[in-house]
């Protein structure tokens, strides 16, 4: 079984579970060889959950700050446009022209 494949460990944990189910009476060292082999299966997948987890968290924030640059250059390039508006419906006083 391919150790990182995380679909093959959900399903040899289901036959192991489904084994115990099926048992009416369990031999012991059998049984703790299952579920010694189900707690290494389920520690490997807590690892992987973790691991895509902070995938996602690491796509959410690029996204994030790239959004954030977004926005920040949609309101320099408002701020921008509303000053050159600003600029050009000022009244011009000819006592503060400088010649």
């Amino acid at each position: 079984m391919d150790n990182n494949n995380f679909d093959e460990k959900l399903e040899k944990l289901a036959e192991i579970s489904d084994w115990f189910e099926n048992q009416e009476d369990i031999e012991i060292e059998t049984g703790l060889k299952k579920v010694k082999e189900a707690s290494s299966l389920i520690k490997s997948c807590k690892s992987r959950l973790k691991e895509v987890e902070n995938e996602f968290e690491e796509i959410r924030k690029e996204i994030n700050s790239e959004l954030d640059i977004d926005e920040e250059s949609m309101e320099l390039n408002s701020e921008f446009s509303e000053k050159s508006d600003h600029d050009q419906n000022d009244e011009i006083d000819p006592d503060k022209i400088p010649f």
